[in-house]
């Protein structure tokens, strides 16, 4: 066994599931990450304009699910989960790419369109990187 600890939550408009985009790119909103204070050394370096992977736990997903319909369609044949992006999944990790739009504080953080439910705990945030360069 082992524990993940939330660092944070997403605030977003997004509060019904069913009617959320899938992906980000499908018409999500802009939200805020905010994150706990005792986290706020980790985050320091990061800065408007920094695009981010969010980990996320889809605290609201099938947990018994292994099985879909990609994109909820029944019309497409059942596909393994693992083979898609579906949030009801064994262990449910989101991930999310986001630019940074705003450090409001040490501690939240603005980002465009991002498709996680409102109060989605936030497991970990970590930089993209090109092939040419790391962090």
């Amino acid at each position: 066994m082992f524990t993940l600890r939330p660092i944070g939550r997403i605030s977003s408009p997004l509060r019904d599931p069913p009617r959320a985009p899938k992906q980000g790119n499908e018409g999500a909103p802009a939200a805020w990450l905010e994150f706990v204070p005792e986290v706020a050394p980790g985050l320091r370096d990061i800065r408007a304009g920094d695009e981010v992977l969010v980990l996320t736990w889809l605290d609201r997903a099938d947990r018994a699910t292994l099985e879909v319909h990609p994109r909820d369609d029944p019309s497409i044949p059942l596909r393994g989960v693992f083979s898609t992006r579906s949030a009801d999944r064994p262990n449910p990790v989101g991930i999310h790419r986001v630019m940074i739009l705003e450090v409001a504080s040490p501690t939240r953080f603005h980002v465009d369109a991002i498709e996680a439910i409102d109060q989605t705990p936030i497991v970990d945030i970590k930089p993209v990187l090109d092939r040419r360069s790391e962090r």
